[in-house]
């Protein structure tokens, strides 16, 4: 994500096209939505290590039998917003699954388990509180995962949807776009801003075009090796954002719409993309992205 399975709608494209290595997340010692304690009350039989936060976005969890756990919340930028994306996780879910309802946890849920022929087992719980939408899942090595699985798993959700606020989502600004930026690529009558982490964020709109800037620190030698190194998208060098610049499009895997220019500076790269999710008069167009490139490489 994940996360890619969860995100349907206006959000599920952005991860789907932004094709990019994902680094690991740094371990953390605590989650923000429930406790090791209140993790332990819930789940007696089961011991858990967290070995990620998701950058306040959701928790990783690691069994003692080789199980993995996925806590994710996800914040919307209002309630409708929320209930159609809950709408559509649902629908994903009952494909793998048969769900039925889970009483008294936000305003409603749904949870399973996976059939006993199932390839991948799975025990999952989606609900919807608010402009927030929380998602545990469970994925048994070796064993079923059945009611006695999905029980526990219910009480965990009871816990941590009580805390979906602390999520690190925000929306409505970004310190590297602003919605004039986004003026000709994305619809700003429909127009969502959302920050996506520390120095990450993005823009999309109602159809699920979206604009995404992302900020690492990275070597310039990291960045040559980039620039060189052979893959899915045709590459062209933009010199009047310095040597180490460059744009990708016209890409034969993921979206073949999407382009993206990389700039670097101070010891910081941004990646500027624009990922339509259908042919766009901007798709593919390197050109009309340096203007919005060369607002984000005049802030590094």
């Amino acid at each position: 994500m994940r996360i890619i399975d969860r995100l349907p709608s206006c959000f599920v494209l952005f991860l789907a096209i932004a094709a990019g290595p994902v680094l690991p997340a740094r371990a953390a010692e605590t989650c923000p939505f429930i406790s090791a304690r209140e993790l332990a009350g819930a789940m007696p039989a089961l011991k858990w290590s967290l070995i990620s936060n998701q950058d306040g976005r959701g928790c990783i969890y690691q069994g003692g039998r080789g199980d993995t756990m996925m806590l994710t919340v996800f914040r919307n930028p209002d309630k409708d917003r929320a209930r159609e994306l809950y709408a559509t996780f649902v629908k994903t879910l009952g494909e793998r699954m048969p769900l039925n309802a889970v009483a008294g946890i936000g305003e409603e849920g749904q949870g399973g388990t996976s059939a006993a022929g199932a390839e991948r087992q799975e025990a999952s719980i989606v609900t919807l509180s608010g402009d927030y939408i929380l998602q545990i899942s469970v994925y048994p090595t070796g064993r079923r995962a059945d009611d006695a699985l999905l029980g526990p798993l219910t009480e965990a959700a009871r816990v941590a949807i009580a805390n979906v606020s602390k999520s690190s989502e925000r929306f409505g600004n970004c310190e590297w776009l602003t919605a004039a930026d986004a003026d000709g690529f994305l619809d700003n009558s429909t127009l969502t801003v959302q920050r996506t982490g520390a120095g990450s964020c993005m823009m999309f709109d109602r159809e699920a075009n979206t604009m995404t800037v992302a900020v690492i620190d990275i070597s310039r030698a990291t960045v040559v090796s980039m620039m060189k190194r052979t893959g899915p998208c045709q590459h062209v060098a933009i010199p009047e954002f310095g040597g180490e610049a460059f744009g990708e499009h016209s890409c034969t895997k993921g979206n073949g719409n999407a382009v993206t220019i990389y700039v670097w500076k101070n010891g910081r790269q941004a990646s500027i993309l624009f990922a339509p999710v259908k042919p766009h008069p901007e798709s593919g167009s390197v050109e009309r992205l340096k203007a919005v490139a060369g607002r984000v490489y005049g802030k590094l």
